[in-house]
């Protein structure tokens, strides 16, 4: 972009960060709405502001070439928040691009397989952290997050406090009682004051204790490694022991209006989904997650 675009596209994009500011959007929309106006203005190495609906289809088209309808769909996302709320324009994104109506069922790993693949884990830090995701339902970045003071022991039936997930939202969940005695025990391995799950270079060698939790990538590449050693030919993944959780509830009849509740959904359509893979009756969830959990031993003698 030369220097005569790049001084017209700053007080724009400015603007857009103020409004996705003022409008309270999340961290992470606002960086994917922001990376959309950017990468279409490096695209045609101008503004965005003058783009015809011709020009839209021809980069739309490219980026269908190198990414995903999900990245095509935010980057549409951003463009008609830059339009409506920058550029005080109307779009009809219908007419441009429109990304296929997709809800393939997640591949959905049984009880036994569960347990499995958490103990085949190697380091302990891992082994603990999938099966506190698994046995309260978590995204990967709601465990992460979890803190010590979050965690509510001494109320029965236990429960943690899920702190500003997706869409902003708090929410309560059911805190097994094996879940309990495993984080406390865990939390022995490192006294961190703050966080459940902290980043093990924090506290060594003298070191002042984590200031941040075990890294994203670390999480997803131990869950990899496991699902390869159990020979799992399934798309598996972090995300899997949501999925796993919510199904198994409702095999142990637990009302589907309270796992959309436990899981944060805000609408019953998504929970509903879950449906399609077992039977459902109606039981109190947190009860039958107790008894869900009692098979389970978690190994610490041969974790790293």
């Amino acid at each position: 972009m030369n220097a005569i675009e790049q001084a017209r596209f700053n007080p724009l994009y400015e603007q857009m960060q103020q409004a996705l500011m003022l409008q309270g959007k999340r961290p992470k929309t606002i960086e994917a709405y922001s990376r959309a106006v950017r990468r279409v203005a490096g695209f045609f190495e101008r503004c965005p502001d003058t783009l015809s609906a011709a020009e839209l289809k021809t980069y739309f088209a490219a980026l269908l070439e190198t990414h995903s309808w999900s990245t095509i769909k935010l980057d549409r996302n951003g463009l008609q928040f830059f339009y409506k709320h920058v550029l005080e324009k109307q779009w009809e994104w219908v007419d441009i691009v429109k990304p296929p109506l997709e809800r393939p069922l997640p591949d959905i790993l049984s009880q036994a397989e569960t347990f499995r693949l958490i103990n085949t884990v190697h380091k302990l830090r891992y082994r603990v952290f999938f099966l506190t995701v698994y046995s309260m339902g978590l995204r990967l970045g709601e465990g992460l997050q979890l803190q010590v003071g979050d965690i509510d022991g001494e109320r029965e039936p236990h429960r943690v406090h899920i702190r500003s997930a997706k869409g902003g939202k708090d929410r309560y969940v059911p805190l097994p009682d094996l879940t309990l005695q495993t984080l406390r025990a865990f939390w022995k391995t490192h006294r961190h004051p703050r966080l459940l799950f902290p980043n093990p270079v924090g506290g060594r060698n003298g070191r002042p204790p984590a200031a941040t939790p075990m890294d994203r990538g670390g999480v997803q590449a131990a869950m990899k490694a496991a699902v390869a050693d159990c020979g799992i030919r399934r798309k598996i993944s972090v995300h899997s022991l949501r999925h796993a959780y919510a199904t198994h509830l409702l095999e142990h009849d637990v009302d589907l209006r309270e796992i959309q509740v436990i899981l944060g959904h805000a609408r019953p359509e998504t929970t509903a989904r879950y449906a399609h893979l077992t039977e459902v009756t109606r039981r109190h969830a947190a009860t039958r997650l107790e008894a869900l959990l009692r098979p389970f031993k978690l190994r610490w003698e041969d974790a790293t």
